[in-house]
């Protein structure tokens, strides 16, 4: 008798034990899940915003998409702004200052002149959400300084390195009247030189309302964008702006939108 009362006992101890590690294990998972900033989704900022859109693109009737790349400027741009400009289309660059801005400043002068967007994407490519306040403002000031000095405006949209954000980083993003944009398409074409599989990466994520996230600086890159844009409009998709996408909403200080 007393060794089974001492076996229910340890079944007893063990259920229990198990049970609440299942509880910490779920509140951990919430805990890592929930975010802590204010996001929204383009779709979302239109559908709250008011009054008429700039430009012969409305995206609350057109099927749109943007179209942004980032890390540059670098030598293989100006191929890139050759193909949008041949075909009447705008992109978003969000653009990196140390050995980018501070090396190539006749190419970032070339991007807003010819009316594509600006945005910054930190002078060091570090992780925002691994420094302290005053570096992370630091990363994005010297970008907004070095891109107004060159351009002569200051973008009001940054891209976090990595997409990797928090709190910290939305506060910083106010305070310099940045909003911050993630995306819904990624081809990884940081890690192959394949055209013809980063176009198929590209076309397999597209939906409307989409962002699409891209890199000029390598290699496989620019040679799919033609394939890219020419399957998009077969689709029916407008290819625009980040802002041409919020529109007639206004990109909101430090705000996180992802679609």
């Amino acid at each position: 008798m007393l060794f089974n009362t001492r076996t229910r006992r340890s079944r007893i101890l063990i259920a229990v034990a198990t049970a609440a590690a299942a509880i910490v294990a779920v509140a951990v998972t919430l805990a890592l899940t929930v975010t802590t900033y204010d996001h929204t989704s383009p779709r979302a900022a239109r559908g709250k915003a008011s009054g008429t859109v700039a430009g012969d693109v409305d995206c609350r009737k057109a099927k749109c998409v943007a179209l942004s790349f980032d890390g540059g400027p670098s030598p293989t741009t100006p191929k890139l702004l050759d193909i949008l400009k041949q075909r009447h289309l705008h992109a978003t660059f969000f653009v990196q200052g140390k050995g980018h801005i501070s090396k190539y400043p006749d190419i970032l002068r070339r991007i807003a002149d010819e009316g594509d967007e600006i945005g910054n994407h930190t002078w060091n490519h570090r992780r925002l959400t691994d420094l302290d306040e005053d570096d992370a403002r630091q990363e994005l000031s010297r970008t907004q300084d070095a891109i107004e000095k060159i351009t002569g405006t200051r973008p009001v949209l940054m891209r976090p390195p990595e997409g990797r954000t928090n709190r910290k980083v939305a506060k910083v993003c106010r305070e310099l009247g940045l909003a911050q944009v993630l995306w819904s398409v990624t081809a990884k074409d940081y890690e192959t030189t394949d055209s013809a599989l980063i176009t198929e990466r590209v076309l397999d994520q597209t939906h409307r309302d989409g962002i699409i996230l891209l890199h000029d600086l390598h290699k496989g890159t620019v040679p799919a964008v033609p394939g890219i844009l020419n399957a998009l409009k077969e689709r029916g998709y407008t290819v625009v702006t980040v802002s041409q996408l919020l529109a007639p909403a206004k990109p909101q200080p430090g705000m996180v939108y992802r679609p």
